[in-house]
């Protein structure tokens, strides 16, 4: 005799599958938007981050240096380097 599953024994793999499906669309929504900032600053590095040679003042290298550390924080911890080293 074939035994057939109910609806409470199916209910659990059906919630968690919901589950990993939201966490994968969370997810892949984080990263689009990850990817799109890094595209950006790709791009304003590209334009030398709107200054120009003969225009460069100790406050863009302070401005530089701020986003330079932010994203430092990032990679170290993304790498398990600096602070994060494991």
């Amino acid at each position: 005799m074939t035994h057939r599953a109910t609806d409470s024994e199916t209910a659990p793999a059906t919630g968690s599958r919901e589950r990993s499906n939201k966490a994968l669309d969370a997810f892949l929504a984080a990263k689009f938007e990850i990817d799109a900032v890094l595209e950006r600053l790709t791009a304003l590095s590209a334009d030398h981050f709107e200054t120009h040679p003969d225009e460069i003042d100790w406050g863009d290298v302070g401005t530089l240096n701020h986003y330079r550390a932010k994203l430092r924080e990032i990679t170290d911890s993304a790498f398990g380097e600096g602070e994060h080293a494991r």
